[in-house]
């Protein structure tokens, strides 16, 4: 298991390797997008980097996770709690049991199934905060290409001799629009491309987890049958019963008193 946390984590670093080295090759082109707007895109590419960090942050965080489980499920046990998300299951197991209730199995994977989601719920933020960023930034790049216009029409005066010149001045605030409009759009969609792929692995992680810890305590599940009910269901009734006739026996006690 600890084996397919590895796997996981390189096909992580190999991904993100191969974007910088992209980069590197173009960073020219790379460049030029980005100053278009340092304000824009440049916090666009700062979550980027951000979520890429977060993704591998969270990566590490699992590793105590499979080393507990590991040891767990070949019976080496040696005291120590996992960190966070399989605490509340180590607390329950701290004996090493030998059946446990179905309803028990279903209860915990539930309470481990809601501790996976909501650790990966920055990473989800950050990938619809890059696709936001990116059409804020389209609109952005939208209104200030259409004021442009309004501005190069409404001074534009075709008698003049240098009507041409005037023009080619006029036409730079909306082309700069446009190319605001266009990269923001591209890196915030690149962004969140490559932020949902590593979300992606950091989920497999997680469900490499969760199925293991289902397979292993499912083979040690105990299901209540008919026969083990019809045997609870008489001595449950029977101390219904002494518990009514001890209620009735109170209460007339009380009420000869009264």
């Amino acid at each position: 298991m600890t084996g397919q946390f590895h796997r996981t984590l390189n096909i992580m670093a190999l991904f993100t390797t191969a974007l910088f080295v992209v980069l590197s090759l173009y960073h020219f082109q790379f460049l030029q997008l980005a100053s278009t707007n340092f304000v824009i895109n440049g916090t666009i590419i700062g979550t980027t980097l951000f979520g890429i960090g977060l993704c591998f942050f969270e990566m590490f965080r699992l590793l105590p996770e499979y080393h507990w489980l590991s040891d767990y499920i070949h019976g080496r046990r040696n005291g120590k709690l996992p960190p966070r998300i399989l605490k509340p299951v180590a607390l329950i197991l701290q004996k090493r049991p030998c059946r446990i209730y179905a309803d028990t199995l279903t209860g915990m994977m539930e309470m481990v199934a809601t501790r996976f989601d909501d650790a990966r719920e920055s990473i989800r933020y950050i990938t619809s905060t890059l696709i936001l960023m990116g059409l804020l930034g389209t609109f952005w790049g939208l209104i200030t290409t259409l004021g442009g216009f309004s501005e190069l029409i409404s001074g534009l005066n075709i008698n003049d001799a240098n009507v041409m010149s005037f023009m080619q001045s006029g036409l730079s605030a909306p082309l700069s629009g446009m190319a605001t409009a266009f990269t923001s759009s591209l890196l915030g969609l690149g962004g969140s491309l490559f932020i949902g792929f590593l979300s992606h692995m950091v989920g497999r992680a997680h469900n490499a987890i969760y199925t293991e810890l289902g397979d292993y305590m499912a083979a040690h599940t105990h299901n209540v049958d008919c026969e083990t009910t019809a045997e609870i269901l008489p001595n449950i009734d029977l101390n219904t019963q002494k518990i009514t006739a001890a209620v009735n026996d109170i209460k007339r006690n009380t009420a000869k008193r009264i």
